[in-house]
Parts: structure tokens; sequence; C-alpha cells
């Protein structure tokens, strides 16, 4: 029994202040059913990707995706959690739903509500999701912890702050076909590569242009099982995934090596019989631009130390041998937490299934998705194909 993708939708990310989020979930799950051409009625369980964590009161959220369908009261409805992988978890969970023969239509929401608090409180908010010991000791959050990576990378590998900013031009560039993207502007090399006013420095060596955004937003899938596909008019299959799970402590691991994402790519590809070369593209988790650079040596695009190669040599470009980041990645789509893993792999159909407007590339034939909770502690690897 496999799982395939058979519709979707993506509402536009960035700074919502009129929407809610119990607004974003409703609305999400509504069009992916209409783009799905069901009811309520055919969805056999609802599961939700949501940090919240204190973004928004509305803890107790699986159950307001009732409101998008008369027919969806008294379906079992879930919500999922893993950090910046929760969107990603809720697919998975209902994946196993369906393969287990006890569903065979899921609806799968990811929705985060973001910007309702202070800068302050979202960067506590977001160092909760780490280890408590590594936030008493990295000053910074997050930001600070992927600074303290990249710091480690440039002193195994040399300096590459000039790499990193070729990363976050290209992936703002990609951007701007991104009609749900929150940053819709091409901001050049220079500008990325330069400590400035409107570009400080973050959390050295990051700058602001080396962060992702703080985001509102949702996305949403429909998922459904071999025996039923026939009913609907596109069908993207997830042909494999894996889920890897390393310890949260960075006393007990080097985060730099980005072992549990190596793990998780190699376990996908080897699940989907296929390599690295055979994707046609890739779409992964760039929370910060150096978690994009380590992603490259981790899929096994690059030897370590050398995925800077990729960028000088166009590789990863959106007319490179296998692009990534097409969208704009979560650096100008933005990464609304609960909605990235949803993101990704609605994009990505869309992609597959020639339906990604300004965004599309010419006949995809396979993709990689890679989602990624804290620093490289949960990872979610998906292999997709359109098989209708």
């Amino acid at each position: 029994m496999t799982v395939s993708i058979v519709g979707w939708s993506h509402l536009p990310f960035g700074r919502l202040d009129n929407l809610g989020l119990e607004n974003l979930i409703v609305s999400a799950a509504t069009q992916a059913l209409n783009h799905a051409g069901i009811g309520g009625d055919q969805v056999d369980g609802i599961w939700l990707g949501n940090l919240n964590g204190g973004f928004s009161p509305e803890i107790f959220a699986s159950s307001l995706a009732l409101e998008a369908d008369s027919g969806l009261r008294w379906k079992p409805a879930n919500r999922l959690e893993n950090a910046c992988a929760s969107g990603s978890a809720a697919i998975y969970a209902a994946c196993d739903a369906i393969e287990s023969g006890r569903t065979r239509v899921a609806l799968v929401i990811g929705a985060e509500k973001m910007t309702g608090v202070s800068g302050s409180e979202i960067t506590r908010i977001l160092g909760n999701c780490a280890h408590p010991s590594d936030v008493s000791q990295i000053a910074g959050g997050f930001p600070g912890i992927f600074g303290q990576m990249a710091q480690q990378y440039f002193a195994a590998w040399g300096e590459h702050s000039a790499t990193l900013a070729r990363i976050a031009a290209k992936n703002h560039a990609n951007g701007v076909a991104n009609p749900w993207a929150q940053m819709r502007r091409d901001l050049g090399f220079e500008f990325c590569n330069t400590v400035s006013e409107k570009n400080p420095l973050i959390a050295a060596p990051l700058r602001k242009t080396d962060c992702s955004l703080v985001s509102d937003g949702a996305a949403a899938l429909v998922l459904a099982s071999d025996e039923v596909i026939r009913n609907f008019p596109r069908a993207v299959n997830i042909r494999a995934r894996a889920q890897v799970n390393d310890l949260l402590p960075l006393s007990g691991r080097q985060a730099v090596t980005f072992e549990g994402p190596r793990r998780a790519w190699s376990s996908a590809l080897e699940n989907a019989g296929c390599s690295i070369d055979d994707l046609s593209f890739a779409e992964v988790h760039d929370c910060f631009t150096i978690a994009e650079l380590l992603s490259y040596e981790a899929m096994g695009l690059a030897p370590a130390g050398q995925g800077h190669t990729l960028l000088e040599e166009g590789v990863v470009m959106r007319d490179g041998r296998l692009p990534v980041n097409v969208s704009g990645g979560l650096k100008a789509k933005g990464h609304p937490i609960g909605a990235t893993g949803v993101s990704m792999h609605v994009i990505s159909a869309m992609q597959l299934c020639q339906e990604a407007g300004d965004m599309q590339l010419p006949d995809p034939v396979l993709a990689g998705v890679f989602n990624m909770g804290g620093a490289a502690v949960a990872n979610y690897v998906s292999i997709l194909e359109r098989v209708r």
C-alpha cells in the first residue's frame, strides 16, 4: 500500500494581520478539499501540523479543521508537533494510517500564526525547541546555534560567507516567481554578501539575509490510498519517505556534521530505488543559509567542505542539473513553523503535475523534500513522483 497526494492548497505566507490560526486552518482545508474535488464526508481523518508553543492561544487546534466542511464533523482529528518539522510529522502520521489500511483518504494541514506576539517572544518560543542546556550556553537562540554551526564549518573548511550569500541571493531570486512567497524581491549577491544597516549581523557570521523569515501561513494536502486514486484527476506518489531523529542536546553530538539529515537522505533514496542524480529538483530546509549548504553535502551532491562548488558551477541553480529551492525556500517564501513541511510537499507536487505557474521547471520526474526540526534533530526526507 502506497500513498499519493491527490489535492492541495497553499495560502500566501507573510504577516497576515487579519487572519488568526483558526482562519488559516479552515481556509487551507477548504481549498485543499475543493482542489481534490471531494467533500468532507469522503475524508477518513485529519492531521494538523502546528508548533504553537505560545504563538497563539488556540492550543487545542486539531478540531478547528472541522469547520471547513460539514462532512468533517465526527471525523478523528489530531495535532502533531515536531518543531520546524511539524508539517512533515503530520504528513507521515497520515501516511501511516493509510498504509495500515485503516484510512483511505486523509486531510493534512500545516499552519502557524507567528506574528501575533513580539519579536522577543518569538525568539523565546523558538528557543524552547532547543535543549535547555544549549539555550543557556549559546546566546541568540536558534540564530546563535546555527551561527555556531557556521563558525565550526568555516573553521574546518575555510571562510564561506560568500557561499552563504550566494545561497541567499539564489533563493531570493527564485522567490520572485512564487506567488505565495513572503518576500518576492531579488536582493542580489552584493547586498546579501555585505554587512550593512539593512543587512546586519544577527549571529556571526550569519547576517539578516542568512536567516529565514518569521511568517504566518498555512498549506494543506489530501492524501489517498492506491485503491481510490483512480477517483482523482491527479496523483503524486510518495515513493519513499524516511524519518531520522538525533539527540537533542548539542553536547551529545556535532550538529555541523548533519548526520541525521545524511542518514534520512540515504534511507529515503535507497527505499525509492534511486540516487541523488535521478532527482529533478529538491526543496530543502534552509532555515538558515548554512543549513542549505550542509544539506548539499548531506544529500551526497558534494563531499564535505565542497558544497560551495555546486553554486559556483550552477548545479543547484534554477537552470542547473539539480535545482534546489526553486520556490525561494524558507529564505524567501517564509517559515511559518507548522506549515513549512506541508508547503514543501505541496510545491513539489505542483511541480510534478506541471501546475507550478511561473515557478515551473521543464518536465520534472522525481522530487526530493527535506524538512528539519531543530538543529538536525528531527529529519524527514520524501521522494515524490507523479503517477497520475
